[in-house]
């Protein structure tokens, strides 16, 4: 039986009840944040605390992120969750309930916050192998997706025409720049030196994309943050994705076309490797690496 936190409670989600005034339901009116678990270890949960708290300032929502901490240990521990090699805490936060008005409600309205934990199973060593392809779409989401709000039907609707289109992900193009993938940070080799989009009001600042620069610097990657337009994505050596529950997967197709010669590349190669090294010194767990 899955237990949730809701406004204060553990419960039996079938015992979990939201208002119908809530302005996340309304509205898509709140924050969430998604933490990997390994081994019972939440990583860099403080980055993810950080986040949130940027993104309540950002959208005027009072909500002191101080207990989330607590939630996560709580919550994993209720849904015996502490051993698994894998899991994930999502953790939202909303307006609260109150009459549906465009204009914020009364200040002393409080906030709804909802969490669950469960199981997360990563990918294989032989499909990461693989790679994953992804498909190009025009960038339709709002101007500031460097807050995690829960208006995500944009990249639902994304990820629904990758799907049909039989391709793993979707990789944002907006003014002609990729951006960022429908869930995750965007990543490309071109002669040696690393790219990514800058951060920005333009995509959102990943914890893993954090963790990736860093250990490009650290083996010495050159890294460049800068725009990349879509016009030169087939002569670019690598691509891959990052995220919370992504890690890094690498892309070798874009549009039906091969990235590069079709496989995972060497930068990529490394700086998965070293991403799973760094799990390993901040949580404990030696995970599976790849061939």
């Amino acid at each position: 039986m899955d237990v949730v936190f809701l406004n204060g409670e553990y419960l039996p989600s079938e015992q979990a009840h939201l208002s119908v005034d809530d302005r996340g339901f309304l509205f898509g009116d709140g924050v969430y944040e998604v933490t990997p678990v390994y081994g019972g270890e939440p990583f860099r949960l403080d980055r993810h605390m950080a986040r949130l708290r940027r993104g309540l300032r950002g959208l005027g929502i009072d909500y002191d992120v101080t207990g989330m901490k607590g939630i996560h240990r709580e919550i994993l521990s209720r849904n015996e969750l502490k051993d698994e090699e894998m899991a994930v805490v999502y953790f939202q936060v909303t307006r609260g309930a109150a009459p549906r008005t465009h204009h914020f409600p009364p200040s002393d309205t409080a906030p709804t916050v909802y969490a669950y934990a469960r199981r997360f199973a990563r990918r294989e060593a032989g499909e990461w192998n693989r790679g994953s392809s992804a498909i190009t779409i025009p960038d339709s989401r709002w101007a500031r997706t460097d807050i995690k709000t829960l208006q995500l039907l944009p990249s639902v609707l994304a990820q629904e025409t990758a799907r049909r289109r039989e391709a793993n992900d979707a990789i944002f193009v907006r003014d002609g720049i990729a951006v960022e993938g429908a869930h995750s940070n965007l990543f490309f080799v071109r002669d040696g030196v690393l790219l990514t989009h800058p951060a920005s009001n333009q995509i959102l600042p990943g914890i893993t994309r954090e963790a990736i620069l860093e250990l490009a610097g650290e083996a010495g990657i050159p890294v460049e943050e800068r725009p990349l337009p879509s016009e030169e994505l087939p002569e670019v050596s690598e691509v891959f994705l990052t995220g919370s529950t992504t890690e890094v997967r690498p892309v070798v197709r874009i549009d039906g076309r091969p990235v590069g010669d079709g496989r995972p590349g060497p930068v990529t190669r490394t700086l998965h490797g070293r991403f799973l090294d760094r799990i390993a010194e901040e949580c404990g767990v030696a995970l599976q690496t790849v061939a």
